[in-house]
């Protein structure tokens, strides 16, 4: 495994580069043996592509991509092949993930298409991704005053994710029934899972723990207070079998009486 301290020195000193965090689930402590290493990149500005390329060469078969190339959301990156597992940098741009902030203290909430994230990519993402990170490079403190508007879960956010994506779950499992029955399980499925996948934000937000993708995220919704008993057994069975009206049972007690 990549020393982490070396490495995360090392970007800090890119210019351009304004913190350096270790995410995903090696910050959560949920990773095992098969687990990549995240590593949150910060950027205000622009930074040194050249003086990241360096730093990637030093592992041979090491890709890095610019801003934007990635896509709209995810901001472009690196994969270092590190000894041991594999090492993805992802790009962020500091002044977005404030403007994303901004919004949440608004009550704005938005899913993007983003490729690699079949939900979709939630703008408050960015903030989970920093609220669940552990900072390993932060010498301006810039990520701590962000991180510091985090805890406790803004409570804006958390109506505006409920207000929104409650509506949703249920009108997506409602509109799965049609295709259903018509035997087209691709469509209903896409409708299935897009509902189920608004439900476990919902669950998350109404418990005040961050989400920031799809992995793993409906086991760590079963796992909430407010989560109906065996939510993931439930879910298993209702994409296995296109079990249209267990969704809508899931989504009404998901949603008691609110939606």
């Amino acid at each position: 495994m990549v020393d982490l301290g070396v490495l995360a020195a090392r970007l800090a000193d890119v210019p351009g580069v304004i913190g350096v965090v270790l995410g995903g689930s090696r910050a959560r402590g949920t990773a095992d043996e098969h687990s990549d290493t995240d590593i949150g990149v910060y950027r205000q500005g622009e930074m040194d592509l050249s003086a990241l390329r360096e730093i990637a060469a030093d592992h041979p078969g090491s890709t890095v991509a610019e801003p934007g190339e990635w896509g709209p959301w995810v901001d472009g990156g690196a994969w270092l092949a590190t000894p041991g597992t594999k090492t993805d940098l992802l790009w962020r741009d500091l002044d977005r993930v404030r403007a994303v902030l901004a919004e949440a203290r608004r009550g704005v909430v938005r899913c993007e298409r983003q490729v690699g994230h079949p939900l979709g990519f939630f703008s408050y993402a960015y903030l989970a991704e920093l609220a669940t990170a552990r900072v390993l490079e932060d010498r301006e403190r810039a990520l701590a005053e962000v991180v510091a508007e985090l805890d406790p879960y803004p409570p804006t956010l958390a109506e505006a994710i409920e207000r929104a994506y409650g509506f949703e779950a249920r009108f997506s499992v409602d509109n799965a029934a049609t295709p259903a029955a018509r035997g087209d399980r691709f469509t209903a499925v896409g409708h299935l899972f897009r509902g189920i996948g608004c439900l476990v934000h919902v669950l998350h937000a109404r418990a005040g723990v961050w989400l920031a993708t799809e992995k793993n995220a409906v086991a760590s919704a079963a796992g909430l207070p407010g989560a109906p008993a065996d939510f993931a057994a439930r879910v298993d069975h209702i994409l296995a079998t296109v079990d249209v009206n267990a969704a809508k049972e899931l989504v009404r007690d998901c949603g008691s009486g609110r939606w």
